[in-house]
């Protein structure tokens, strides 16, 4: 099903398989969810493992927090498409590992992400590749149905991603699941008045 991109892959030298590697299964159910129940937009925009690809063509403009790439990757595609953090981050640790980026401190606890010769150089031999998927985002923003504000979908995306990651942890207490429940009533009262 993935033979062309695994070896486009391969050949880029990424390890974005899901197999048992460092990324594992967790990241490819992530990045490809429609692979996998049928959610999610990211499959439609990008080939699995390319949003790297605009991830470090960004920081090589300019050096960039986690948060400043998603707002530019949203402005990109027009408000069509706005990754979520548990997208971005492992993209960006994905590429300091590989050498592409370095990460320095920043404003308070983010870090910002310069490119390195090893990142230039990578970006170089994909330069069609970056053409095309920046392409590929301004038609997608172009085309893109009207519907909920850009900044509403990654809001709710990312309460969807920090319950999940809270309850992955572990069974939650009474006093923990009355907590989450009073702050999700809170949202929701404050949602109403607005």
């Amino acid at each position: 099903m993935f033979g062309w991109n695994k070896e486009r892959r391969a050949a880029r030298g990424d390890d974005w398989t899901g197999g048992p590697g460092r990324w594992g299964r967790g990241l490819l159910e992530h990045l490809h969810p429609h692979h996998h129940g049928g959610r999610g937009r990211l499959g439609r925009l990008f080939a699995h493992g390319d949003l790297h690809l605009v991830v470090l063509h960004l920081i090589a403009e300019k050096p960039r927090h986690g948060y400043e790439l998603i707002k530019a990757i949203e402005a990109m595609a027009g408000g069509g498409y706005t990754p979520s953090p548990g997208t971005i981050y492992p993209a960006l640790t994905m590429l300091e590992d590989q050498g592409h980026v370095a990460a320095e401190a920043g404003d308070g606890n983010r870090k910002l992400y310069r490119i390195t010769p090893e990142g230039e150089a990578y970006l170089a031999v994909n330069r069609g590749a970056v053409a095309m998927l920046l392409e590929r985002m301004a038609a997608a923003g172009a085309a893109r149905p009207e519907g909920a504000a850009p900044p509403i979908r990654r809001a709710v995306e990312n309460l969807k991603l920090a319950l999940r990651l809270r309850l992955e942890r572990g069974p939650l207490d009474e006093a923990q699941v009355a907590a989450v429940a009073a702050a999700l009533d809170r949202a929701a009262a404050e949602i109403e008045r607005s």
